[in-house]
């Protein structure tokens, strides 16, 4: 695909929730070098790929891995199952665990939130596998739900064999930086962890303990939201690094970069492309003017307008116009969600994107009790005139 194509392929829109999920292009040729094995970046309310180099290479993520641990440990926060507050038993098996730690004890306790921090900011694998050991009883039935959350998020050349991403006994612990791309994305929706993940320093046990975050970004880059860091022998340096600017937010992802430093720089080198040549048209949606409806029990339906996010090359939502186009008239009955017109949004004459705009509410169809009713009203009201 030609690089001048980029941009048509993006103005592509992908709608929230409430419509078709529509998949990633993922472009084929690059606007410039990176010095990594892999990286992608990707908008995250969107899920479009505005550069990627061997973006489905698996590869292992070292303790980027962990955004994979969070994003099941705060389903399970936000799911109402596990209190912030809530205080957890280290096991001799997690406190055994090497590499990045915060030397937790056997039979230490601390708060989920303690712990989180301890994963977010410092990276420590004992940390890590004390919460999975909460939510799942083992690591191991841990891991069964992170492959299986791996598949429902579409991530397909993703295989996990623990929550930490050490990699000194494993050999089908990989992943792409597509699927890390997603994990990501999945796991900005949890607004604690971006409160966590741009701390630079904090303590624990009662600021006895210091963290340091990982992620150098966090001090030096603007509006950087997180988001994990990791590195082996194995891997090399890897990096989500996440960051917001004018309500659009990206993700940059590199893997088996040589150095520290190359990786942050390319985190860096991505996330400025896509601040500096990209941004978002939004539309919030809501309620149009309302349909006329014949022979129901009220005389109107309104109608449902999606939200939409187009992202677009920058200046050019400057632009965008929206054109709706309803049905003249609706028979009753008229079922909430039947599709009664359409959005359209316009740049120069050009269709950007469109979406099926549906019913708010039901029309049931007026009965003859009904209808005599209505005729007595009318004649009432008529009459006192």
């Amino acid at each position: 695909m030609a690089y001048k194509c980029l941009f048509l392929i993006l103005a592509l829109l992908v709608f929230s929730a409430a419509a078709l999920p529509v998949s990633a292009e993922i472009p084929d040729e690059m606007p410039f070098e990176v010095n990594c094995r892999s990286a992608v970046l990707m908008e995250a309310e969107t899920g479009r790929v505005l550069f990627a180099k061997n973006a489905d290479l698996a590869l292992p993520p070292a303790s980027v891995t962990k955004i994979m641990t969070l994003l099941l440990f705060m389903e399970e926060v936000d799911g109402g199952n596990i209190a912030l507050d809530e205080e957890i038993s280290v096991s001799e098996y997690a406190a055994s665990m090497g590499g990045s730690q915060v030397y937790l004890e056997p039979g230490e306790t601390m708060t989920a939130e303690e712990l989180l921090k301890c994963v977010i900011i410092a990276s420590a694998n004992d940390a890590a596998v004390t919460l999975a050991e909460k939510v799942a009883g083992s690591e191991e039935a841990f891991v069964n739900k992170m492959n299986g959350r791996a598949e429902e998020l579409g991530m397909k050349n993703t295989h996990f064999e623990n929550v930490t991403g050490l990699d000194d006994t494993v050999t089908k612990h990989l992943t792409s930086a597509y699927d890390i791309a997603l994990m990501s994305k999945a796991l900005l929706s949890h607004e604690t962890i971006i409160r966590y993940s741009t701390v630079w320093m904090d303590s624990i046990r009662n600021g006895a303990f210091g963290l340091t975050n990982t992620n150098r970004l966090v001090r030096f880059y603007e509006g950087i939201t997180g988001l994990k860091t990791g590195s082996t022998s194995k891997a090399g340096f890897c990096m989500s690094a996440t960051a917001r600017r004018d309500g659009m937010h990206l993700i940059a992802v590199v893997m088996g970069s040589p150095s520290r430093d190359d990786r942050n720089g390319t985190a860096r080198q991505l996330l400025d492309y896509g601040f500096a040549n990209y941004s978002l048209f939004r539309s919030e949606g809501g309620m149009g003017e309302p349909v006329p409806v014949r022979g129901g029990v009220k005389d109107f339906c309104v109608p449902e307008i999606p939200p939409c996010a187009l992202l677009l090359p920058k200046g050019k939502s400057r632009s965008v116009q929206t054109e709706l186009l309803l049905d003249e008239y609706l028979d009753a009955p008229v079922e909430k969600g039947r599709t009664i017109g359409t959005v359209r949004y316009l740049a120069d004459g050009e269709i950007l994107a469109e979406a099926p705009v549906t019913a708010r509410e039901d029309v049931e169809r007026i009965g003859f009790g009904g209808i005599l009713v209505r005729i007595a009203g009318r004649a009432l009201l008529k009459a006192e005139e």
